[in-house]
């Protein structure tokens, strides 16, 4: 079975990503969240090291509560700086902590995060391949930043917004390709 050239197909893990999960809509707000945070961890490293740690880090950050996340302390801080099983940027570990409040105050306003994406995406997919930024990922990344999210550069976003289905990328080779025809 053909599938997209980036996907490690020695890796268990990265195909089943690549088969059941990436750029498959999923607007659920805890995976939303989850997706969010991961993908910020990625910055400077590839998807697999992430995905190769992501039941490493579902342990670490709680299943990714986001209610226990925004509560973090600077102890739970040290702790997950020594956890060798995820990726260990002091930086980035802030960051999570930092977006995650972000995160849940855009919950607040917008009802869901999801209805927050929405005012950029207008409820559509974008079919496109062969690309890292698009004006999309631009305009989102500018207001995320502007709100104090952390690690969500317009690559970053754009990697994102594959990952939850938004933009859905799978290239014309990959048994999964598809248009939006």
């Amino acid at each position: 079975m053909v599938r997209c050239k980036w996907c490690n197909l020695k890796n268990p893990k990265y195909i089943e990503y690549h088969d059941n999960e990436w750029c498959k809509q999923n607007y659920d707000d805890k995976y939303l969240y989850e997706m969010l945070i991961l993908e910020s961890f990625q910055a400077g490293l590839s998807w697999e090291c992430v995905l190769n740690k992501r039941e490493s880090f579902r342990e670490a950050f709680d299943n990714f509560d986001i209610d226990k996340v925004c509560c973090y302390s600077d102890t739970k801080v040290n702790e997950l700086l020594k956890n060798e099983k995820i990726i260990r940027n002091k930086l980035k570990i802030k960051a999570a902590i930092n977006n995650s409040k972000i995160f849940k105050k855009l919950q607040n306003e917008f009802g869901s995060f999801y209805s927050y994406l929405n005012k950029f995406t207008n409820n559509k997919i974008i079919y496109e391949i062969g690309k890292t930024t698009n004006q999309l990922s631009d305009n989102l990344s500018k207001d995320l930043q502007k709100r104090g999210m952390k690690f969500v550069g317009s690559t970053i976003v754009y990697s994102y917004l594959q990952a939850i289905g938004i933009i859905y990328s799978h290239e014309k080779e990959c048994f999964m390709y598809k248009n939006k025809n």
